[in-house]
């Protein structure tokens, strides 16, 4: 649980980047860019979030299992490339992207300098995997030149990536996720921030889970929103056939400190989603 201070410098960093990305779209992915050189970084934890360590370690049957080859794991927005690490440790070949050059600096001195130790330590009957790190758009297929395998991922893992983008890139970010998502796959949803009002605006975003829901299940389609920024649910279709199915949803045991609320409760949640013909 945050302490008043904790909270004080959050709720100002909240304020700085709410005025910092005001205005135009196109200009998103420099403005991560400005800030990761400055070394404003406020949302940098330090460390894989809690609650992926736990589900990489106690959860493995809800990640897909493909015996005799490699798995491959895409983290975009990777930052300073922590959870990149962390897959790498438990086997998977992880690739992480960045638009910003002085993000993938950070996450190159945190290859260096972790090691393969504590957290970061290969586990027990597992071959390492391969790191690489992506410069790129996520939202266009030119760093998928440098992916083998037909670009295709059997992991995606989103924690903070979502709810760093505005809520007008949300359909293409649900396509997207589909569209790089291999047939067996799974995305790992670490669901943040979703607590927060959507008429405070972001980044972060506010996130409840029905935004996941929603676009994942509709990926690519404009979903109807309110002024203040909250869903119209009332006005959706039906889902797409062809959508992500969330398998698994749940409140993780632990998390990243920001997201608990002022009573200590947890506030995050983990979804797990696949394509609907490996759903049973």
């Amino acid at each position: 649980m945050p302490s008043s201070a904790a909270a004080d410098q959050l709720a100002d960093a909240r304020t700085r980047l709410l005025s910092h990305f005001t205005g135009d779209v196109s200009q998103h992915g420099k403005k991560w860019d400005d800030l990761w050189k400055e070394g404003f970084v406020p949302w940098d934890r330090g460390l894989p979030n809690p609650a992926l360590v736990d589900l990489l370690s106690e959860q493995p049957g809800l990640l897909p299992n493909q015996p005799g080859r490699k798995r491959k794991v895409l983290v975009p927005g990777c930052g300073k490339g922590y959870d990149v690490l962390l897959f790498s440790a438990h086997g998977y070949d992880a690739y992480g992207l960045e638009i910003s050059d002085a993000a993938l600096e950070g996450a190159r001195r945190t290859e260096k300098e972790g090691k393969q130790e504590g957290v970061y330590e290969t586990q027990k009957e597992v071959e390492r995997g391969t790191v690489k790190w992506l410069k790129g758009d996520f939202f266009k297929d030119e760093f998928l030149k440098d992916v083998e395998c037909e670009g295709l991922f059997d992991l995606i893992y989103d924690y903070t990536f979502l709810s760093a983008l505005p809520p007008s890139l949300r359909a293409g970010w649900s396509k997207r996720m589909a569209q790089l998502l291999s047939p067996e796959g799974r995305l790992i949803c670490v669901e943040f921030p979703t607590y927060k009002p959507p008429s405070t605006g972001g980044p972060p975003w506010a996130l409840p889970p029905k935004i996941y829901m929603a676009h994942l299940s509709r990926p690519g389609e404009e979903l109807p929103y309110g002024e203040d920024g909250s869903l119209l649910e009332a006005q959706l279709g039906e889902p797409s056939k062809s959508g992500l199915q969330r398998v698994a949803h749940f409140q993780p045991k632990r998390t990243h400190e920001i997201g608990y609320d002022a009573e200590g409760n947890i506030t995050d949640w983990v979804s797990v989603w696949a394509h609907p013909k490996t759903v049973s």
